[in-house]
């Protein structure tokens, strides 16, 4: 298949799967696994940069409005040393604390990871494990807590869970929506604050990718193109996902999600078996 025609097709995965809780990692596993390619760019670092300063930018022009609010009253929390009951000077300082567990492990695990767990077994098994955990914390989870309720605790945990989503097939979105679910938050405040804790560990993750690339270890070189291609289709795609999202769980559950996890789970064992 054409390199541009995969690369605007893994472009359209990543920016849907990112912020649907169904797992952009599993997925750009998957993915190529089931379609047979076998393609180097495909897996090459520079690629995997394009793909996630996509979402990247997806997020920060959907969320643009909460950043310029965000980032001034953060730097004015420090300045002063004070919240002042600002709940912006508060929410930056909150997303900054969730994203203190991701940025650990991943520092920590990023290579064990890597080079042992992705692996499309495993991400069938994660697909269901993961399913498992947003079925329970959608029926079982309270829902009446917006993200003004969110305490340093919370926050810490919910960044917590995140951390699990380094484990293709887990999906960071789901985990963080599951987390604050299982904390009382009601769904749409549930994925706003995953949506926006995301954006720190999302450029955290690019920043680290982009030094490994730099060091020399991005392996093959891809064209210009399908790398622009990738990135664009990311983002659009990431744009209309988060929308989306967040319309959908004002008036729906999670069980779609769930029981779409398990078939694809389902599917790729039967192929993975068959070969």
């Amino acid at each position: 298949m054409d390199t541009v025609l995969q690369a605007l097709i893994m472009g359209v995965v990543q920016g849907l799967t990112e912020f649907l809780p169904v797992s952009s990692s599993g997925h750009l596993i998957v993915v190529p696994f089931l379609a047979r390619w076998d393609d180097a760019f495909i897996n090459s670092l520079a690629f995997s940069v394009m793909l996630h300063l996509g979402t990247l930018v997806a997020l920060l022009v959907y969320f643009r409005s909460d950043w310029v609010r965000l980032v001034p009253a953060g730097i004015a929390a420090l300045r002063d040393r004070s919240f002042h009951d600002d709940e912006d000077r508060r929410l930056a300082w909150l997303l900054v604390a969730s994203t203190i567990p991701a940025a650990v492990v991943g520092l920590v695990f990023s290579d064990f990871i890597e080079s042992s767990i992705r692996h499309v077994g495993l991400v069938a098994v994660t697909l269901v494990l993961g399913g498992l955990i947003l079925l329970f914390a959608d029926r079982f989870g309270a829902k009446s807590r917006g993200i003004d309720d969110v305490t340093f605790p919370i926050a810490i945990g919910i960044g917590a869970a995140q951390a699990i989503a380094l484990i293709p097939g887990i999906s960071r979105s789901g985990i963080s929506i599951s987390a604050a679910r299982m904390v009382g938050m009601d769904r749409e405040s549930a994925a706003r604050f995953a949506f926006l804790m995301a954006t720190p560990i999302t450029a955290g993750a690019g920043l680290f990718e982009v030094r490994k690339l730099l060091a020399g270890e991005g392996g093959v070189q891809v064209s210009t193109l399908p790398l622009v291609v990738g990135m664009v289709a990311s983002l659009v795609s990431g744009l209309v996902a988060i929308h989306f999202m967040l319309a959908f769980l004002r008036r729906q559950s999670l069980d779609v999600f769930v029981w779409y996890r398990f078939a694809l789970a389902a599917i790729v064992l039967i192929v993975w078996l068959a070969r």
